[in-house]
């Protein structure tokens, strides 16, 4: 949940960042410009590589620095940065044991009156030990990929109760590994119009255009795609604690060597809050999504249901979960059988706020993937311990 919640939803099929666990974890707010946090975690991963069968499994050892900044520049202008390296050393995986991921980013927002502002975010990630893995993908290939992501929004007012708002998305996908980078090597860009309505304090009605355009690096004349999305849905929230968020619409998608199709659009989610540190979100989305095997299907429809709990057991410890049931129906191309497909994404985690400088977080995440093509079968556990230091 980034920038944007609604041009976040809408991003097809990205890949994961480094190793974290699903469940969400407090942090430490620390009321500093400049942050530097210093990470270890100690975990067993029992598939490494995500195969359906043959697993390796493995401990992994990671070290982690931070180092994060956010200042006010000027009354009207805010700016914020962090660059994160993660080393990954594992004992049993073939190949190359140690492994460096890297994540930078930046974010500069601007009000340029009362009424108008922009937000702008790039973020450059080298992934080499990725949180979720590909299905059906060849045993133990080597799943590292670069990402690059620039998201943009700009929000003005076209009235007293009514603002417009204008969002933008460019992701570049590069995978290392030669095989996944011919199917999978891909820009996906998005363009969205917001045009919202203040009805009463709490209740925004919204309408949307939307445009998304997927060009793949290789063969991208059978794989290419443009859709249209064109949406309406409304935001309320009766008081700080509680909130809520549904859009509904039409997706018209143009597949590039393949026939075009139409498709429902749904999107809902909501929070409450009812302590400091305590939350319980949860939501339902419907829509089209890129699949990982690119020769034998065009896309995907899910449906995605989610929750996330977050609660204070003691103003010390903090217990998170979160859960992702995704049934899906994989959309063969021209001569081949569409492939139901269901991931459950599991995961689990308590942490201890031993001082203001210092968590302690003991974790467990579980995936399965329960899929009528044999090769596409997946099932991973791991489980930890990570401390987290902050200077």
């Amino acid at each position: 949940m980034k920038l944007s919640r609604i041009i976040g939803v809408a991003s097809l099929f990205l890949p994961a960042l480094a190793w974290a666990v699903y469940a969400p974890i407090p942090e430490q707010e620390q009321g500093k410009a400049l942050t530097i946090t210093v990470e270890g975690n100690v975990y067993s991963d029992s598939n490494v590589f995500g195969a359906p069968t043959s697993e390796i499994d493995s401990m992994v050892y990671s070290v982690a620095p931070k180092l994060s900044f956010n200042s006010s520049v000027t009354d009207q202008t805010f700016f914020s940065a962090s660059y994160r390296l993660e080393l990954d050393s594992f004992s049993d995986r073939p190949g190359d044991q140690t492994l460096d991921s890297h994540d930078l980013s930046v974010r500069l927002a601007h009000g340029f009156s009362k009424v108008t502002n922009i937000d702008l975010t790039e973020s450059y990630a080298v992934e080499k030990n990725p949180e979720s893995l590909l299905a059906g993908i060849t045993l133990n290939t080597d799943q590292s990929f670069k990402r690059n992501q620039f998201d943009g929004r700009l929000t003005t007012a076209a009235g007293e109760k009514t603002g417009l708002v204008f969002k933008y998305r460019n992701l570049d996908i590069n995978y290392d590994n030669a095989n996944l980078a011919q199917s999978l090597d891909r820009m996906e860009q998005l363009f969205g119009l917001e045009l919202n309505h203040k009805f009463l304090p709490e209740t925004t009605g919204v309408g949307e255009y939307r445009y998304q355009a997927i060009d793949y690096r290789h063969a991208g004349g059978t794989k290419d795609k443009q859709s249209n999305f064109f949406l309406g849905g409304l935001d309320y929230a009766p008081d700080p604690k509680r909130s809520f968020s549904g859009r509904a619409g039409l997706e018209d998608r143009k597949r590039e060597g393949e026939a075009n199709t139409q498709a429902p659009y749904l999107e809902f989610s909501g929070k409450y809050s009812y302590t400091d540190k305590s939350f319980v979100t949860g939501g339902y989305v419907y829509t089209l999504e890129e699949s990982s095997d690119t020769t034998r299907f065009t896309d995907s429809k899910v449906n995605r249901f989610f929750v996330n709990v977050q609660h204070e057991v003691t103003p010390m410890l903090v217990a998170s979960g979160s859960l992702t049931v995704q049934p899906s129906i994989l959309q063969a191309r021209r001569g081949g059988v569409d492939v139901d497909e269901t991931t459950t994404r599991f995961g689990f985690a308590l942490t201890y706020f031993g001082r203001k400088n210092f968590t302690v977080t003991a974790s467990y995440d579980y995936d399965n993937v329960n899929s009528d093509a044999p090769n596409r079968e997946q099932k991973r556990t791991r489980f930890g311990v990570s401390g987290r230091f902050y200077f």
